[in-house]
């Protein structure tokens, strides 16, 4: 069994693909615990910030801190397909599933990122 403590001055910046106006913080990444599976952070989002319409290899989940998210994404529901998520609504789905966030709330947001590799078959 293995493990991994990030405080909170330990967590780092990158730059994500397809992103903007957004800072976006590495918490935890996919290699630091056993087969690595989990890659987590915490994006911070300035007002008209947001990721382009796009897919990744990988499941996602959102989770919205603090602040609003309006979302697009290819499944779902009319009403689930463009929404917008407030703070305490989370959003998950599966590899190459596309999608895009825009901030269009007045206040930066806060969005916890987990991205899980599919498991190799």
């Amino acid at each position: 069994m293995s493990y991994k403590i990030t405080r909170k001055n330990e967590a780092y910046t990158y730059e994500a693909p397809g992103h903007f106006d957004v800072r976006t913080t590495r918490l935890h990444d996919a290699k630091d615990v056993n087969q690595g599976g989990i890659t987590m952070g915490l994006s911070h989002f300035l007002p008209g910030g947001g990721c382009n319409y796009g897919a990744n290899a990988k499941e996602t989940v959102y989770y919205i801190v603090e602040g609003q998210m309006y979302l697009e994404s290819e499944v779902g529901t009319p009403d689930e397909i463009k929404t917008t998520l407030y703070a305490g609504d989370s959003y998950h789905c599966g590899p190459n599933t596309k999608k895009s966030v825009l901030n269009t709330g007045t206040t930066s947001c806060q969005m916890l990122v987990v991205l899980i590799t599919p498991p190799q078959e």
